[in-house]
């Protein structure tokens, strides 16, 4: 069947919307990001983190062969050391190549191959170092492995990193106690080597989460600094994207109708499709004559609609000149990004506005008052004050042990635009 065989069909998942990985339109702005981020070195930075960690883990492999070779004397057998040091060098380089050509993807089954390379390279050291009944000294690729598993540190999931480092430390752990008779002497180099093993895992994990979080609340805060510029009633970042879908899926159904595809009068099915498509353009544009920048820059935030809750129902953030929005986004995104425990949140509460001191006047005074829990005075950063300088003049208090901050903002009478 062609593609205009069924063109009421064809309209239809336009309208609706074809739906990529992850349940988001294939053709939407969105669907396109995440095309992009599965792509070959895309992803978030992380990749260039993943390299690091991969150069490090080869940094401690050499430093491994060199205390390899420096007890090479002490070993009964040297075979099963060299051995897994062979094993670890392939499984490395190996995953090394496989990602840097496959693109920075790390599949089940090379994951998989990969961790069981390490639990052989683990087992042949354990199994070398066992007569000599010091695990710590003598250990040496089995601490690498747990080096080696920082290659898969930014492509796959903390968890299965944690696991692999939990059960590297437990295997450690066990032959430690089973081998090595504990004194105040050889205590702390066996406590040395599972810490060793373990903690790059842990931190590396650690790094990783931090590393994303950041970026995904500054990709937050640059989205919504979009709205400063925005006009006093407009629809939001979402809804835009909405429209242009809704205008794509009414060109197709018009040329469709133009070019004869589809007959006239038209039948049933795409009547009621048509009807829909109307029915959506009309809402969109009610809903941008009542919702100011602010609304929107609140709901679509990830972070500011945790956090954030407005009462404006005289729509008067609207009047906020481009200065005073950014004043405004700014303090507000610094007050509720805290990274305490406290989770703080704010109230924005707009109105009624203040009548003009001097008849005619060309401004207009609106007060705003922001109320905020879990966040204290004193650890309030100084860039707040600024950003809260920029929207007008400002008392601030406690209330209920948390600031309360009360603006006068003048804006321009509306009246005389």
């Amino acid at each position: 069947m062609s593609e205009y065989a069924r063109p009421e069909e064809n309209t239809l998942g336009i309208i609706l919307g074809r739906r990529s990985r992850g349940g988001v339109p294939a053709g939407s702005t969105a669907g396109r990001a995440m095309r992009q981020a599965s792509a070959r070195g895309a992803s978030l930075g992380t990749g260039y983190l993943g390299i690091g960690a991969t150069a490090l883990a080869g940094l401690q492999g050499l430093y491994g062969i060199g205390m390899f070779m420096l007890h090479l004397g002490d070993y009964p057998n040297v075979l099963p050391v060299a051995a897994a040091w062979v094993i670890y060098a392939i499984a490395v380089i190996a995953v090394a190549v496989a990602i840097s050509t496959r693109g920075e993807r790390m599949p089940n089954w090379m994951f998989g191959a990969y961790l069981l390379s390490l639990a052989a390279v683990v087992g042949l050291d354990l199994f070398a170092i066992w007569p000599l009944h010091d695990v710590g000294t003598f250990a040496t690729a089995s601490i690498s492995a747990g080096f080696g598993l920082l290659a898969a540190l930014t492509l796959r999931r903390a968890r299965e990193i944690l696991g692999a480092a939990a059960l590297l430390g437990l295997c450690l752990v066990a032959a430690i106690l089973l081998t090595t008779k504990l004194t105040p002497l050889t205590t702390p180099a066996q406590i040395i080597a599972v810490a060793v093993a373990v903690m790059p895992a842990l931190f590396g994990v650690f790094v990783i989460r931090r590393f994303r979080r950041i970026v995904q609340l500054e990709l937050d805060r640059v989205l919504v600094q979009s709205t400063v510029s925005a006009p006093r009633f407009a629809v939001g970042m979402l809804a835009s994207e909405e429209l242009a879908r809704l205008d794509l899926a009414a060109e197709e159904l018009l040329d469709s109708v133009s070019n004869g595809r589809i007959p006239l009068p038209l039948g049933p099915k795409t009547a009621s499709i048509a009807a829909s498509l109307a029915t959506e353009l009309r809402l969109h544009l009610i809903e941008g004559r009542r919702e100011t920048w602010l609304y929107h820059a609140i709901t679509e935030s990830e972070q500011l609609g945790k956090a954030v809750t407005l009462a404006d129902r005289g729509s008067l953030a609207g009047l906020l000149g481009p200065q005073q929005r950014d004043g405004l986004l700014a303090a507000v995104w610094l007050l509720v990004n805290d990274q305490g425990k406290a989770s703080p949140t704010a109230q924005l509460t707009l109105g009624p506005v203040t009548a003009p001191r001097e008849p005619g006047s060309k401004t207009i005074t609106v007060p705003l008052v922001i109320t905020t829990t879990g966040v204290s005075r004193n650890r309030v950063d100084p860039a707040t004050w600024d950003a809260i300088g920029k929207v007008g003049r400002f008392i601030d208090s406690t209330q209920n042990s948390s600031l309360r901050v009360e603006i006068e903002c003048v804006v321009a009478n509306p009246a005389d635009q």
